[in-house]
């Protein structure tokens, strides 16, 4: 079975200020402090929510 892709997203813009439903994005992806890193897995959904919060995020292929 073919390994699955996943996504390196990093924090790096604060919350603070930011549209409650982008804050709300962001903590349901896991994204507690500036600067810590999560793996997602690469799909729809995932993709989906990093078109929201673009302008808070970095993301980099694992």
């Amino acid at each position: 079975m073919a390994e699955q892709k996943m996504l390196k997203v990093t924090l790096v813009k604060s919350t603070i200020g930011a549209v409650p439903k982008h804050k709300a994005t962001v903590e349901s992806m896991g994204l507690r402090k500036l600067n810590k890193t999560i793996l997602l897995p690469d799909n729809a959904a995932t993709r989906g929510q990093i078109q929201q919060i673009r302008h808070l995020v970095k993301v980099e292929e694992a």
